[in-house]
């Protein structure tokens, strides 16, 4: 697991923060700005336009920790909207645009600790958005795991329980939950007997 060094370590890098639905993604993410924060240096958050389970802007955890943010559309306007932060913040990257991963390259390259927190994978199991190109090139990886609501073991996927199959349906734990790896296996053979 990652553990965040003299922040002078951290300056011109790119972290992430993955793992499956109910696993503190956003709340490590929110510990990490808040230590930024406590330092006295200047952060700025960020989040998808459509992402509005808790709040319209605010970035808020399963726990309704939270966090004010700034709402962007597409990933480019972190540039301009960063300002002179020394940190940026990024939560639900699965849900930009593929440039995600550019822009958080030209941030650390300016000097800027970036910090992205998003799901590695659909709920079908596959790699998610820009994710997988943000692992590559990130500096360090922290992924954290949910409980299985089956088996109790560590959980990294995310299982949708309703039959829509479009790629994003913002939900919760009426939607959404944690599986580990054979469970998942288990629950999507019985969701496909279901649909057929």
């Amino acid at each position: 697991m990652f553990l965040e060094s003299t922040p002078s370590n951290l300056q011109g890098s790119i972290e992430v923060i993955c793992g499956s639905m109910f696993s503190g993604k956003t709340e490590e993410l929110i510990r990490r700005i808040r230590r930024v924060q406590f330092a006295k240096q200047e952060v700025k958050c960020f989040k998808p336009s459509i992402d509005t389970r808790y709040h319209n802007s605010d970035v808020v955890s399963h726990d309704k920790n939270s966090m004010s943010s700034t709402v962007v559309e597409h990933s480019s306007e972190i540039l301009i909207a960063c300002g002179n932060a020394t940190c940026v913040a990024i939560d639900e990257a699965q849900f930009f645009d593929e440039e995600l991963p550019n822009v958080c390259n030209t941030l650390a390259n300016r000097g800027i600790r970036v910090i992205v927190a998003g799901l590695d994978m659909d709920f079908q199991g596959k790699p998610f958005g820009p994710i997988p190109h943000l692992l590559a090139i990130a500096e360090h990886v922290t992924k954290v795991h949910a409980i299985c609501a089956k088996t109790g073991e560590l959980a990294n996927f995310s299982f949708r329980q309703t039959p829509n199959e479009s790629l994003v349906q913002l939900g919760e734990k009426d939607v959404y939950i944690p599986l580990s790896r054979s469970a998942f296996k288990e629950a999507m053979i019985w969701k496909k007997n279901q649909i057929n």
